[in-house]
Order: structure tokens, then C-alpha cells, then sequence
């Protein structure tokens, strides 16, 4: 089967290039599925380590990085909050590192605007020691904690008492680096085919008509469309879609993906200059998201937030966005109906901030108390892939599933 791409832009510094269409092959040694900066991230460095295998990634919007990859705060961090000697803390650690040499090699802008974690009550000062701890444990760079007056020498508008500071934490535009990470896999030989929703993974029988190789490609990966390719090995990295992406091929569909909602706030821009840098809370243990906090952007805007809300779809954006699929996979799933149990006020709590932002001013203005409801507008909005598993957890490490069987000993999630 030829099939043809759809369309790769890549936009970086103000440029903006269009790949040219071309035929493709139908067979690869390995497909990809899923355009975000994870899928792309993994098929670019998968075809640098091994440039004598052909690969293909597949994505069903007709441009790379649409979804959490273009839809997020645009922070590096550096490797805080995860739990010592976990997967996610070693690689937000090395990760971190790597992204500045990335956007070095690659000319892409980046800001090293650095974070504070800040405690504004005393009680908040042992768990804001007990970060200090972990961070250290995790190998992050240049941690230390600063008294109120180290506050106010690295932003003079923020009040606390202690904070945590992380120089090494920064800003970039996570979809432009996911594109440049599309631009280098198609330079060294790589197919991208956008337009291509895969809703099928098999195993085959026979090979491909006018093949002559055989069944050196036993798995068919099929797009919506009717469209076909054949594969040695697929690998999916599907995002709000990993569950089912993992249940077509034969692999758990647990832990499961539900969609929350983050609704951001924008300062006006005569305000920028009141947060050099990204101004968060202590967490809170008995709440499962970090809380609002304050975030600059390379664009020079800074956002405010966000909540965390249950979405009614999982690419929803706007408050009405809706999908009965979707809606009904998550209120079914056993492991969202004890988390809501266990949170009913902190859930509450957010849909009302949601709805009245001057809610949310009130928990701002804590850290900065010059803020007013005047100075903030509604933002954008991104919808986070939260991993839940079947008792209510979330899922705060990396899972990987190659199945068993036919399809799953071929598939990695």
C-alpha cells in the first residue's frame, strides 16, 4: 500500500517550513504511534541508534504536538516532587540537563527563570524542608532554601516565609522543541504520516500482496481510514488516548487515562514584570495536584494557575466541550469514582474557582498581594493525561506494558 503524507510544519524562531509530500513504503521495522513530544522524543532516538532499521511514525491530527504537548505551561523542571530513585525522578533530573544542551545544539530559545516553592504559613515549613530532602535525595541542581528576605531578592512582589529555590528550573516552548524533534527524525531518513488515527493493531497471516519478504512484518497497524502498515514492532505513545491504544493491541487498559482540565489566568502585561520567575505553593499531601501557581512564558505573558477540573472530553479545551464516550469512560471507572470520594471538597473547590476567578485571585494574591481581579484576564486551557489506577491512585511513575501473546510481545505502551 502508498500512502502519502498529509502535512509536517515546523515552526521555530519566527520560521516556518512545510515538508514536502512524497510516496511512502507500506513496511517498516518499527511503527510509532503518536505525534506528541514522547512519541516524537522516542522514534528520533530510536533512528540514531539504529539508522540501518526503517521506522514510521503515525499521528491522527494533521500536525505534530497539538495536544499536551502544545497545550502546557512550557516548564523544565527540575526534578523536585518525584519520588527518589523513581523512573520520572531520574529522568526529569538527566531530562532537564539535556533539554538546555538540546536547545543549545538547536538553537531554540529556553530561559533559565529559575522557581520558588514558597511557604506562606509555618505549618507549611516542615513539608517545604521535607521537598528540600527529596530534592537533594533526586540529585537536582543548586537547590537551597532562602528566608523571607531571599524571597524578596529574587521577586520583590512575592511575600512568604521560606521558599525553596531552584535556579536550574526554566521556561521553553515544549511544542517547538517537539517539532525540531520531527525536523531531526525525518532528516535522518524517518517517515511522519499525520492524518492517520489508528484504531486497529494485529497480527496477519499472510504478507502484504506482491510482497516478496514474507512474514517478516506480522503486525498491521490500521488508521480509521481503512489504511494500512505493516510492522515488525510497534511502539505507542498515544497520550489521552495510551489506555486504549493499549487495549487494541492486546495490552492492559489499566491504569486508565482520565482527562482533568487546567484553566489558566493571563496577567495583563502592564503586570508581567511581577513574577520574574515561576512562583508555586508548598504541595499539599492531601490533595493530588500541585495548586495554582505563577508561570512566565517565552512569549513574555505570564499565566496564572491552573485549576484541575474533570474534563467531559479528553481533547477538551472549553468549558463545553463534551464527548459521551469519553464522559461515561471516566464516571464508570472505579479508580476516578474513590479519587472523587476521597477529594468531594478540594474538587468542589476547584470547579468553583473555575467559575469565579476571583476565587482564584484570592489564592494568588496570598503570594502576591498587589494582585487584583482587574489585573488578570481567562487564559488558555490544557488537559492533563492523569494515569488513575483502579483503587484511586495516581499513577506517579512511568508504566510500560509489552503484553503477552501474539500483538502484545511485538507492542510496548
Amino acid at each position: 500500500m502508498i500512502r502519502t503524507l498529509s502535512g509536517l510544519s515546523f515552526r521555530a524562531s519566527g520560521a516556518a517550513k512545510d515538508f514536502a509530500t512524497r510516496r511512502l513504503h507500506s513496511t517498516y521495522d518499527v511503527a510509532v504511534v503518536g505525534g506528541g513530544i514522547v512519541g516524537l522524543a522516542t522514534v528520533r532516538e530510536l533512528i540514531l541508534r539504529h539508522p540501518s532499521l526503517s521506522f514510521v511514525l503515525l499521528e491522527k491530527e494533521k500536525e505534530l504536538a497539538v495536544h499536551q504537548s502544545g497545550h502546557n505551561s512550557g516548564v523544565i523542571h527540575s526534578g523536585i516532587y518525584y519520588t527518589p530513585g523513581s523512573l520520572k525522578a531520574r529522568l526529569c533530573v538527566r531530562g532537564a540537563t539535556l533539554a538546555y544542551e538540546y536547545c543549545e545544539k538547536k538553537g531554540l530559545p529556553y530561559k533559565k527563570c529559575g522557581k520558588l516553592i514558597v511557604a506562606l504559613e509555618h505549618e507549611e515549613i516542615p513539608r517545604l524542608q521535607a521537598l528540600y530532602e527529596r530534592g537533594m535525595k533526586n540529585n537536582v541542581r543548586d537547590l537551597s532554601i532562602i528566608d523571607a528576605k531571599g524571597i524578596r531578592e529574587r521577586e520583590p512582589f512575592c511575600r512568604g516565609l521560606m521558599a525553596l529555590d531552584s535556579p536550574y528550573t526554566g521556561i521553553v516552548d515544549w511544542r517547538m522543541v517537539a517539532l525540531r524533534y520531527g525536523q531531526d527524525f525525518e532528516e535522518a531518513g524517518g517517515t511522519v504520516v499525520t492524518d492517520a488515527e489508528v484504531d486497529d493493531i494485529t497480527t496477519v497471516t499472510e504478507s502484504p500482496a506482491g510482497s516478496a519478504d514474507g512474514m517478516k512484518y506480522p503486525i498491521a497497524v490500521r488508521d480509521k481510514k481503512g489504511n494500512e502498515v505493516r510492522c515488525r514492532y510497534v511502539l505507542t505513545c498515544g497520550g489521552l488516548y495510551s489506555d486504549r491504544l493499549s487495549q487494541i493491541s492486546g495490552c492492559s487498559p489499566e491504569p486508565r487515562i482520565v482527562p482533568f482540565r487546567g484553566d489558566y489566568l493571563v496577567l495583563k502585561p502592564e503586570k508581567h514584570f511581577w513574577a520574574r520567575g515561576n512562583i508555586y505553593p508548598v504541595p499539599d499531601p492531601r490533595f493530588p495536584f500541585l495548586g495554582v501557581h505563577f508561570t512566565p512564558r517565552m512569549d513574555g505573558s505570564v499565566w496564572l494557575g491552573p485549576n484541575a477540573v474533570l474534563a467531559f472530553k479528553r481533547e477538551g479545551y472549553k468549558v463545553y466541550d463534551f464527548n459521551v464516550r469519553d464522559f461515561a469512560d471516566a464516571l464508570s471507572f472505579r479508580g476516578l469514582q474513590k479519587l472523587v470520594m476521597k477529594n468531594v471538597t478540594y474538587g468542589i473547590g476547584e470547579m468553583y474557582r473555575g467559575i469565579f476567578i476571583g476565587a482564584q485571585v484570592k489564592i494568588l494574591q496570598k503570594y502576591i498581594p498587589e494582585l487584583s481581579l482587574s489585573d488578570v484576564l481567562r487564559g488558555p486551557a490544557g488537559v492533563r493525561a492523569q494515569a488513575l489506577d483502579r483503587d484511586g491512585n495516581l499513577v506517579d511513575d512511568f508504566v510500560f506494558d509489552g503484553g503477552v501473546g501474539d500483538v502484545g510481545s511485538r507492542v510496548l505502551h
